[in-house]
């Protein structure tokens, strides 16, 4: 027996409607690549979205047809994520941070037949377009006073594409299974691979972010996009964002501390996501300047994902900006939310050594996103918090496959999906992730945690980033080497590093040798390149100890 209810498909169009209702006046304020500040609302947005689909259709775009973007957090890109998905095209997010060789590959392989793209990216644009006879068009997200001079063929202006385009556009109904968006991963290893979503896994996936367990999202909420639009859909926030009605503030191409903290205090934000390294700019900018935020800021929550939170920064905004940590972990397989680190009721009375213990996890899984750890057979291990092995999921809005991949298996006969991460659950169902499978340290036969080794030199008060990396040794297979970059005007040594490790890690994790160095490298979304620093040190003798 089937149920008797309305049978409505789960469409993106749907949330933009939505918000034109509930929603109308709910703002949307961006820093624009031209520098000035602009201020919008849901129904502008919703008016201008529908424009841009009229524009598209004019240009002979079709249903499953690629849009491609390379642009920053700003109003335009928001009308183009409605707009396009909405009409039932597929919008195409790229990450302008990748490798100019790897950005023409994912154009070629996505089949984008036009590319929407910031000012910013004008010399990109130069340089790629030769490569990309597929595009059709070329579109610079600016109007005519701020349009550029390229060399480059099939040029449009985003302000002319729309002007004369109707305001009214009648969404098609269509499964919801259809596709809506595509984007790659960050492709440190060989070519970055695609991630299709669907309409209903983006819906789903966006309920779970407006929950309590997710991100707590109302309209009452200005919450700052410091994630990029270009990397996993913001993490489902701008979806998230006008389902709840909440004010979006998108920093555009400005992601320094000064910047960020300018948009936090005079949009009056309570909610900001982004990954650690750009907190670590914001902390810098407010101890040198010798800002008070926990006076001047509404900010309540910072989550943070992308990459492991560091202790000293989740201590500095309970500290510093009287803030609450979310910490979350996802990667883009999974649109990309999987877990969600919220306290329970039984740590209401929780002190705050036992808070920061509990926010260095990376939290419970969201309904929807079921999660296993088994070990190198494929069993399960118990969830006590100790027992560690290979990090595995499911649910509705994770991967199946890869675009345009051929048959490649990704899941296995059961439908789990291998993450590629080490981690532990415990009794309480919270989940901490120990290392990356291919960055655990194996030394005598036991595991180093990379991960939790990096925490514990970042919490030294004058180093400001810290990888750990495993180097070959002759009698334990492997040992870790410790990179350190130091904060401005800070000073350490080698022995002091030693010293300060030696009260917070086993003396077996102890790294053998320390090296400072300017810089780490990082991935186009922020991550530590690992496998760049092991090519790098790959001859590196260390000595014996």
């Amino acid at each position: 027996m089937l149920g008797l209810m309305q049978d409505h498909p789960l469409l993106i169009s749907s949330v933009l409607e939505h918000a034109l209702r509930s929603h109308p006046h709910g703002q949307i304020v961006s820093r624009t690549a031209e520098g000035r500040m602009h201020t919008c609302t849901y129904a502008d947005m919703g008016r201008r979205a529908k424009q841009m689909a009229n524009a598209l259709t004019r240009l002979g775009i079709e249903a499953g047809d690629r849009i491609g973007t390379l642009a920053w957090n700003g109003y335009r890109h928001m009308e183009l994520y409605f707009g396009v998905s909405g009409m039932g095209a597929v919008l195409h997010t790229i990450n302008p941070r990748l490798f100019p060789e790897q950005i023409a590959f994912i154009v070629k392989h996505a089949e984008d037949q036009v590319l929407f793209f910031d000012l910013t990216f004008c010399g990109l644009i130069e340089q790629l377009a030769p490569q990309l006879p597929g595009v059709k068009a070329f579109v610079a997200m600016t109007d005519r006073a701020h349009m550029p001079s390229l060399q480059v063929s099939n040029l449009l202006c985003f302000e002319e594409l729309i002007a004369d385009e109707s305001l009214e556009f009648a969404w098609p109904t269509f499964d919801e299974r259809r596709a809506s968006s595509l984007c790659y991963t960050s492709g440190t290893t060989g070519n970055p691979k695609g991630v299709l979503y669907s309409h209903r896994s983006s819906l789903l996936h966006s309920l779970a972010l407006c929950t309590q367990d997710g991100f707590g999202l109302s309209s009452a909420d200005s919450a700052l996009l410091v994630v990029p639009m270009f990397h996993v859909n913001a993490w489902g926030m701008p979806y998230a964002c006008a389902m709840s009605g909440a004010k979006l503030v998108l920093p555009g191409p400005a992601l320094d501390g000064a910047s960020l903290y300018e948009l936090m205090r005079n949009e009056r934000v309570t909610l900001a996501l982004g990954v650690p390294t750009v907190w670590m700019m914001l902390q810098q900018h407010v101890e040198s300047q010798g800002l008070t935020p926990a006076l001047e800021l509404c900010l309540n929550r910072v989550v943070i994902g992308g990459a492991a939170a560091p202790r000293s920064q989740v201590e500095c905004f309970e500290r510093d900006f009287d803030t609450r940590v979310i910490h979350a972990w996802g990667m883009t397989e999974m649109s990309p939310l999987g877990t969600v680190c919220k306290p329970l009721s039984k740590h209401v009375a929780a002190s705050l050594e036992e808070r920061l213990d509990l926010q260095s996890k990376q939290g419970r899984a969201l309904f929807g996103v079921s999660m296993k750890v088994v070990d190198d057979n494929g069993v399960e291990v118990p969830r006590d918090g100790r027992s560690s092995g290979h990090l595995l999921v499911k649910g509705p809005w994770i991967a199946s496959q890869y675009y345009c991949a051929g048959e490649v298996p990704i899941l296995d006969a059961e439908g789990w999906f291998d993450t590629g991460d080490v981690a532990t659950i415990d009794s309480d169902g919270y989940m901490q992730i120990t290392d990356r499978a291919k960055d655990v340290i194996k030394s005598g036969g036991e595991w180093i945690s990379s991960i939790d080794l990096e925490n514990a030199a970042m919490g030294h008060p004058a180093v400001s980033e810290a990888a750990v990396i495993g180097i070959p040794h002759e009698k334990w297979q492997e040992r870790p080497l410790l990179l350190v970059v130091l904060k401005p005007g800070r000073t350490a040594s080698k022995v002091d590093l030693r010293r300060f490790l030696e009260e917070r890690v086993a003396k077996w994790w102890l790294p053998d040798d320390v090296v400072f160095v300017d810089e780490l490298p990082h991935t186009a979304t922020g991550k530590l390149q690992k496998m760049k620093l092991r090519e790098q040190f790959r001859e590196y003798v260390l000595g014996e100890d």
